[in-house]
């Protein structure tokens, strides 16, 4: 009876999980076409083919439904993988020098970006509107982003060394602004860049922001018990 009990609640765990994935990505399709305030929970469980109770149940309210689309659009998927678990995370971490690394960051952020951006830009055009909800979730997730610059451009500093006169905070603040939202839709979907192109000039303008001129080429040697630059 306990195996048949423990086979009952997985099945039901699964179940879940595919009804609140199933939510999601109604969810997404809905804010991007009618944005959050033209949102509603009847629309998205009409979309998903649920009951608007099932979505407070499985993910919470409206403001909540939305974290939860930016959440799952920003990992890929919604496993609860650790961010710096993951390969993209790994890539920077594991690079030989300073540009690989960076090189690596960039390509995050490209994946990152071609995910999350028809949401962001949707949603936050309409975060100056005073809506509360939208000025959490905008602070909630610039501040996100801020943490994961901070672990990179500590990385850099402490395995490569940064540029001279460019302090750990600065190093923070040129990449939170170079991988911002704002900057791809305006290269990407105003100006009609590539992504290939938008990757390529973010890795270089990174390197050339952050590091040392001796250390811009691949191969270059890094900074703990090496060379200086």
């Amino acid at each position: 009876m306990v195996v048949k009990r423990a086979y009952t609640s997985a099945l039901r765990d699964e179940q879940s999980a595919a009804t609140r994935r199933r939510i999601l990505d109604a969810a997404d399709e809905v804010f991007e076409r009618s944005g959050y305030g033209g949102t509603t929970l009847a629309a998205i469980a009409g979309a998903a083919g649920v009951s608007v109770q099932t979505i407070y149940n499985l993910v919470g309210g409206k403001a909540a439904v939305l974290k939860a689309v930016y959440d799952v659009s920003l990992a890929g998927d919604d496993a609860p993988v650790p961010n710096v678990d993951r390969p993209e995370s790994r890539a920077v971490v594991e690079a030989p020098d300073g540009p690989a690394a960076l090189a690596a960051y960039a390509a995050k952020a490209r994946s990152i970006s071609v995910r999350v951006l028809p949401l962001v830009v949707r949603i936050l055009a309409e975060a100056g509107s005073g809506n509360r909800d939208l000025e959490e979730f905008a602070a909630t997730i610039e501040a996100e982003r801020l943490v994961g610059c901070t672990l990179t451009a500590t990385h850099i500093a402490e395995q490569f060394g940064l540029r001279e006169g460019l302090s750990v905070d600065e190093a923070i603040d040129v990449l939170w602004s170079l991988t911002s939202a704002d900057l791809a839709d305006r290269l990407v979907n105003r100006r009609g860049w590539t992504w290939d192109r938008f990757e390529t000039w973010l890795a270089q303008t990174m390197t050339e922001a952050l590091l040392p001129p001796a250390r811009r080429v691949r191969g270059a040697r890094g900074a703990r018990g090496r060379s200086s630059a």
